[in-house]
C-alpha cells in the first residue's frame, strides 16, 4: 500500500488537474484556518475582558443605600438613609454565611485637593478596612496597606495610588514617610499601590487614596455613617442567597419596607462572572459550530472531486481489475488519495492559523498597553485544534470511501467499455 508505485499513482492522480485539486484543497485549508483563528481570537477577547475585571473576589457583593420608594411604618418614601457602624457588627453576628465584611466611606464632597510642597492634585479619598484588599486587591509597590492598628488608633496615614505619587512627587523621590495635605489636614504616606484593573476602574483606583475607615469618619465629621459594604461570602454558599438575607437584615434595622427593592443598590460579582462566562461559552459554541460547518463543506468538496476523478479513471480501474487488482487495492488507493489531500490541506491551514495567532500575540505585546486593551494574549488550545485536525482526516477518509465503494462496484467489462 505504501510502495513507490502507489505514491506515484496518487501524485499523478492529484496533479492531473492542478486547478481542481487546489480549489478543493482550499476548502479544507480555509475551514481549519478559520477555526484556529476564531478559537485564538475568542481566547484573546476572553483574556482581555478578565484582565479588565482584575482580581475581584468572585464570591462577593457590594451593596449601598438608595432613596426609599415606598412609605413604611409612618416614614415617607424618597427618604435618604445610610448604613452605620452597628450594621457592620450586625452583619458579622447574624449572617454566618459571610466570610468578610468591609465597610467603606468616602470624602462626602467628591475629589479632594491634595498638596505636597508645590505640587497638588484632586483625588478620590476612601476610608477602608484592611479586608478591602481581599475583596478587590491592589498591588502594593511600596510600604504597606491599611492595618487594624491604624483603625483602632485612628491614625492619620494614607496609601496612595501610582498616579497620585506621579503627580505629587518627583520621579526619583521616595514617598514613604512623607506628609501630604488633604483638605488642610496632614497625613503620612505609608504605602503606594497599583490597581490590578484596567480601563476606567483601574484609572480611578490609581488616582485614589486609601486611609483608615475610622480616620476618614472622624476627619470629615461623618459620625458612624457607612457609605457601602463589600461582602465576601463563604465558598459553599451562593451570593444571591446571602444577598437576600443581607437586604432583609439591613431593611429591618432601618425601617425600610421589605418589598422596597429599590432602596438598595448592589452588584453581585458572582453573577457578573457567570454572565461573562456564559457569553464566552456562547462564543466558543458559535466558533465550533461555524468551524465544523466550514470543515464539512471542505470535506464534501473532497468527496465530490474523488467522484469526478473516479469517473475519469473508470477505464483505468477496469484495466487494473482485469490485470488482477483486488477490490481492496482499488478501495485503499482511492481512500488514501482522499486522506492525503485532506491531511496536507488541513496541516497547512492549521500551521498557518497557529502562526497568525502567535504573530498577532507578539505584535500586541510590543505595541499595545494592556491597561487600555480589550484583546490580550490570543492563544490556541492545541488539544482542541489537534482533535479537530484528526477529526478532519477521519472525515476525509470517510469522504473518500463513498466514491471508492462506487468504483469497486463497477464490473471490469463495463469499465473497459467506458469512453473517456
Amino acid at each position: 500500500m505504501f510502495d513507490t508505485d502507489r505514491w506515484k499513482e496518487i501524485v499523478t492522480s492529484l496533479t492531473r488537474n492542478k486547478v481542481r485539486t487546489i480549489v478543493t484543497a482550499f476548502g479544507v485549508f480555509w475551514g481549519i484556518l478559520m477555526l484556529v483563528i476564531m478559537l485564538g481570537s475568542g481566547k484573546g477577547l476572553q483574556n482581555g475582558m478578565f484582565y479588565i475585571l482584575g482580581d475581584f473576589a468572585t464570591n462577593s457583593l457590594f451593596i449601598w443605600t438608595q432613596p426609599t420608594t415606598e412609605p413604611y411604618k409612618g416614614l415617607p418614601k424618597n427618604r435618604q438613609w445610610y448604613f452605620n457602624n452597628e450594621d457592620t457588627k450586625a452583619l458579622r453576628e447574624n449572617i454566618p454565611e459571610i466570610a468578610i465584611v468591609a465597610p467603606r466611606v468616602e470624602a462626602p464632597t467628591g475629589n479632594q485637593l491634595v498638596v505636597y510642597k508645590k505640587n497638588n492634585g484632586s483625588f478620590a479619598i476612601n476610608g477602608d478596612y484592611p479586608e478591602t484588599n481581599r475583596l478587590d486587591p491592589v498591588t502594593i509597590l511600596e510600604g504597606r496597606f491599611i492595618n487594624y492598628l491604624d483603625l483602632i488608633e485612628k491614625r492619620k496615614v494614607v496609601v496612595i495610588g501610582t498616579r497620585v505619587k506621579e503627580q505629587l512627587f518627583a520621579p526619583d523621590e521616595n514617598a514613604l514617610g512623607k506628609y501630604i495635605q488633604i483638605s488642610g489636614m496632614y497625613f503620612q504616606v505609608v504605602g503606594v499601590f497599583k490597581s490590578k484593573h484596567t480601563q476606567d476602574w483601574g484609572r480611578y483606583q490609581n488616582e485614589s487614596i486609601f486611609m483608615p475607615f475610622t480616620t476618614l469618619q472622624k476627619a470629615y465629621n461623618l459620625g458612624n455613617i457607612v457609605f457601602y459594604y463589600g461582602i465576601m461570602i463563604k465558598p459553599e454558599y451562593h451570593v444571591a442567597d446571602v444577598e437576600k438575607k443581607v437586604r432583609q437584615l439591613l431593611a429591618s434595622r432601618h425601617n425600610v419596607s421589605p418589598t422596597d427593592n429599590m432602596a438598595f443598590g448592589s452588584q453581585n460579582i458572582e453573577e457578573e462572572f457567570k454572565r461573562m462566562n456564559s457569553v464566552f461559552i456562547g462564543i466558543r459554541f458559535l466558533t465550533w459550530f461555524v468551524g465544523i460547518l466550514t470543515l464539512f463543506a471542505g470535506v464534501v468538496g473532497v468527496s465530490n472531486i474523488m467522484l469526478v476523478i473516479i469517473r475519469e479513471r473508470t477505464k483505468e480501474i477496469g484495466i487494473q481489475r482485469a490485470l488482477g487488482a483486488t477490490p481492496f487495492n482499488i478501495l485503499s488507493q482511492i481512500i488514501f488519495e482522499s486522506i492525503i489531500l485532506t491531511f496536507l490541506a488541513g496541516l497547512i491551514g492549521m500551521v498557518l492559523g497557529i502562526g497568525i495567532i502567535q504573530g498577532v500575540d507578539t505584535i500586541l505585546q510590543y505595541t499595545v498597553n494592556p491597561d487600555n486593551a480589550y484583546f490580550l494574549n490570543p492563544e490556541v488550545d492545541m488539544q482542541a485544534v489537534v482533535s479537530a485536525f484528526i477529526l478532519l482526516v477521519v472525515a476525509g477518509a470517510i469522504a473518500g470511501s463513498l466514491p471508492a465503494w462506487h468504483a469497486i462496484r463497477i464490473k471490469p467489462v463495463d469499465a473497459l467499455r467506458t469512453e473517456i
